[in-house]
């Protein structure tokens, strides 16, 4: 099985986070599925906020990604849900405050797609 990254844009939506971006607030963000590592889970890399800090990263399921470019989903640290028709919300919770990230839903089903199929499908016998 193989490992599934892709680099999407997105936009953070809380003044805290606001990067210093060049086209109107957008960042790279990195989405990560490793089949290997834990089969149900996907990875959102956000990158550093302010000097000296690194990368911030979540892990949860892919089942909660999948819910909610449907319907509102999730509780705790990670919250998804659709921004009308073309945009996600992705809501990511930690001690120091909230997160909020707005994606194309289209490049978060783009990701959904490669990462089934990147799982080997049995070979029938």
């Amino acid at each position: 099985m193989s490992v599934v990254e892709e680099y999407a844009r997105a936009h953070i939506l809380t003044d805290a986070d606001l990067p210093d971006a060049d086209d109107g607030g957008a960042i790279p963000v990195v989405l990560r599925y490793d089949p290997d590592h834990d089969p149900r889970s996907v990875r959102v890399a956000l990158p550093a906020r302010g000097h000296g800090a690194g990368p911030r990263e979540w892990t949860f399921t892919r089942a909660l990604l999948e819910q909610g470019l449907r319907a509102p989903a999730g509780r705790g640290e990670v919250r998804v849900w659709p921004c009308g028709r073309v945009q996600t919300v992705v809501e990511f919770h930690t001690p120091q405050g909230c997160s909020v990230v707005q994606f194309e839903t289209k490049a978060l089903m783009r990701f959904l797609r490669r990462t089934y199929t990147a799982v080997a499908q049995p070979v029938a016998h």
